[in-house]
């Protein structure tokens, strides 16, 4: 195969795998719900930490919930935090709702969400259990939503965050993130019966979770949801994900935060799952849009075959995010161009680094080993980078030090 042909295979792969996985979804969103076996009394955690965009209309919506019978446990670590006042004055307005808060902080882990989540798992009185972030924007058929996706084979049901209500271009560079690319890569996963835990809600059968020494054994990795896929994978049963997504009120966004709530996930992945991770170097458009360029500047490929790719890639995107009723707006599209020009730069960091912060808690999953292939390749062009940069320094700095020390040899 020549070189041109050896281009064009890759450009073709990676359109078929981007609009058929569009296309899939599609589907997906309009298929018929699964009959649910029954409607279980339910425990609802919810750990709060601070006062967080669109606080009061989440945490609200767990009282709006359309459900026969169900309970509420909010969980904070201190009693002086900020979100108090709010979860008491809800409990309070909503007294039908059965609903309690419990204060404390088990260090069970470096998870600080798993060490709030602690005291709640053992005060729940049911055994079905939700964890669900506080910045989960709960619908009124929320239970019944994760009961349909629950299969015999299932040992837990979860739903990816899907970013709504985004303030501002960073904002939207989140969507963009979390929406037509993150969610889209996890439903597909769901699809073909490898889903992965993700942690804004998973609901669990209190027994699964106890033959496996109880909610401590989450505290075996960095992350609880990474924890949790390896958990149940390791149980026989699979992850199942929700028909549509849950979504997550943005807000205003930083730049700065929206990297850092990338990295965050970039370096837990690849510290939980490298084998996977390393194959994420491949998602997005930079590869296979950079090599239809190429050709098309070396004649190889018409140019207005390359725009016309360009313009159905991301214009799928925007279908699928209008399809599922997310936010698109006149810029989206750019900033999904934008993303995937991020995501290499994204996915190198996600290598060599180990330490983030999460919720002003700074964490370290581990020094970089160079245990894995990528990891380690990584790891020795960046000291290889820094050597030539310290030689060249050294090179400029020689002459003039020579000079200083004795006659010039010219």
């Amino acid at each position: 195969m020549t070189l041109t042909g050896l281009i064009l295979a890759i450009i073709l792969l990676a359109a078929a795998a981007h609009f058929g996985g569009i296309a899939v979804l599609l589907l997906r969103r309009h298929r018929p719900a699964r009959q649910q076996a029954g409607r279980p009394p339910v425990t609802i955690l919810r750990p709060v930490c601070g006062l967080e965009n669109h606080i009061e209309a989440t945490l609200a919506s767990t009282f709006a919930i359309r459900y026969p019978r169900y309970e509420i446990i909010f969980c904070v670590a201190r009693a002086d935090d900020p979100v108090v006042p709010l979860v008491r004055r809800l409990m309070e307005e909503h007294p039908r709702v059965p609903a309690r808060l419990q204060v404390g902080d088990d260090r069970i882990s470096i998870n600080p969400k798993l060490n709030n989540l602690v005291k709640g798992w053992s005060a729940a009185r049911h055994d079905w259990i939700v964890m669900a972030d506080s910045n989960v924007l709960i619908p009124p058929d929320y239970i019944d939503r994760l009961l349909q996706a629950w299969t015999k084979d299932a040992g837990l049901v979860c739903s990816p965050p899907v970013g709504v209500l985004p303030e501002g271009a960073a904002a939207e560079l989140e969507c963009a993130f979390l929406n037509s690319h993150l969610a889209r890569w996890e439903l597909l996963g769901d699809e073909i019966g490898s889903g992965f835990a993700l942690g804004k809600t998973m609901l669990w059968r209190r027994d699964d979770l106890e033959t496996a020494r109880g909610i401590g054994a989450l505290a075996a990795g960095p992350a609880e949801d990474t924890s949790a896929t390896k958990l149940i994978r390791a149980m026989g049963k699979r992850i199942r994900l929700v028909a549509e997504p849950f979504a997550q009120p943005l807000g205003k966004r930083r730049l700065e935060e929206v990297w850092q709530r990338q990295l965050r996930w970039a370096r837990l992945h690849r510290a939980s799952f490298p084998a996977i991770y390393a194959l994420q170097g491949l998602a997005g458009g930079v590869i296979p849009l950079a090599c239809a360029a190429a050709l098309a500047a070396f004649g190889a490929f018409p140019v207005s075959l390359f725009v016309l790719l360009f313009v159905a890639w991301y214009g799928a995107e925007v279908v699928l995010a209008w399809r599922y009723g997310l936010p698109i707006s006149v810029r989206i599209a750019f900033l999904f161009v934008l993303r995937d020009l991020i995501l290499p730069a994204l996915w190198v960091a996600g290598w060599v680094g180990s330490r983030f912060t999460w919720r002003g808690n700074a964490m370290d999953i581990g020094p970089v080993t160079g245990q894995d292939p990528v990891r380690r390749l990584v790891e020795q062009w960046r000291r290889a980078s820094v050597l030539r940069l310290l030689t060249a320094l050294g090179a400029s700095r020689r002459p003039r030090e020579a000079g200083q020390a004795g006659p010039s040899r010219r």
